[in-house]
């Protein structure tokens, strides 16, 4: 985790390195300047600012998920029944395969929705949690699909991945829409001789900047969301085999329709993404199902 974390950072600051410079060349630096504002310790500001949300989310994650979607904890030394003692050695051997050498917290929730997710801040400090009714409806080999898919996730490390990128996102999100309030402002006080926006203005001006230019930036999120669906596909193959995988998926297919929205937050993280049409290209967290099967077929991801 910490190697991924240094390596966005790096991107991260040549990233604002290179906007540094186009501030320049622009000329930005000296309107930017004249006002009383340096540009630098406005990234930086922003680059704190958006990371630090990022990471607070991503560690209050397991601890909200739990809240959020009423998870009921499996105790592995200590399972209810055989119907838990043998979910917790198929995760048990997954885990195995996959190399992870802590078990994550092993969960239940009741809901209608067929699914099932991974989230928490660390592959030490992981959470799988599946769905009352994937557990009901899906017959041993699909189960074993999907908790292979899930148990790929914490192994890449998708859950800091995901909070790296949205970092970065925010980091932009919240330095343009600094600069373009800021333009506005100047070009208000030029042509109200002086008046300029006022704070209160110039706040809900900066939130409305950072809501657009959020949606504007979210499909980068969202197809980091897909590839990184693909590569825990692909991830499920290699744990159990590619056609037990596809045959989760195929199981899947079959169980659209409900969807749990007790926790949005958490839809990036659950192997069912409900996305479909054209709009889902640019803003599905997930893949079409039969495109991600078609992927597993070609070998394309594995």
């Amino acid at each position: 985790m910490i190697k991924r974390i240094f390596l966005f950072l790096i991107l991260n600051l040549l990233v604002i390195f290179t906007v540094g410079i186009l501030i320049q060349v622009l000329g930005l630096n000296h309107y930017l300047a004249a006002a009383g504002t340096n540009y630098g310790s406005l990234l930086v500001f922003c680059a704190l600012y958006g990371f630090v949300g990022a990471f607070i989310s991503l560690q209050l994650s397991r601890w909200s998920a739990k809240r959020m979607m009423r998870i009921q904890l499996i105790d592995p030394q200590n399972p209810q029944g055989r119907f838990e003692a043998d979910l917790v050695e198929r995760i048990k051997s997954l885990c195995q395969r996959a190399g992870l050498q802590t078990l994550p917290e092993i969960g239940v929730y009741q809901s209608p929705e067929v699914n099932a997710f991974a989230t928490g801040p660390s592959k030490k400090r992981a959470l799988l949690a599946i769905s009352s009714s994937l557990l009901n409806q899906m017959d041993g080999r699909a189960v074993e699909g999907v908790l292979g898919h899930e148990i790929s996730h914490i192994a890449n490390g998708d859950m800091v991945t995901m909070t790296l990128v949205q970092g970065v996102v925010n980091t932009f999100v919240i330095f343009l829409s600094q600069i373009i309030a800021f333009a506005i402002e100047q070009a208000v006080e030029r042509d109200s001789e002086g008046g300029g926006l006022g704070f209160i203005a110039q706040f809900f001006l900066v939130m409305t900047l950072e809501s657009v230019l959020m949606f504007l930036a979210s499909p980068i999120i969202y197809w980091v969301s897909r590839r990184r669906e693909y590569r825990a596909d692909a991830g499920s193959a290699k744990l159990s085999g590619a056609e037990t995988m596809i045959y989760a998926l195929d199981s899947l297919k079959r169980s659209l329709g409900m969807e749990d929205k007790r926790a949005p937050a958490l839809s990036s993280f659950k192997i069912n993404g409900h996305g479909h049409g054209i709009w889902s290209l640019l803003f599905s967290t997930h893949p079409p199902l039969d495109a991600r099967i078609e992927a597993l077929r070609r070998g394309s991801y594995s």
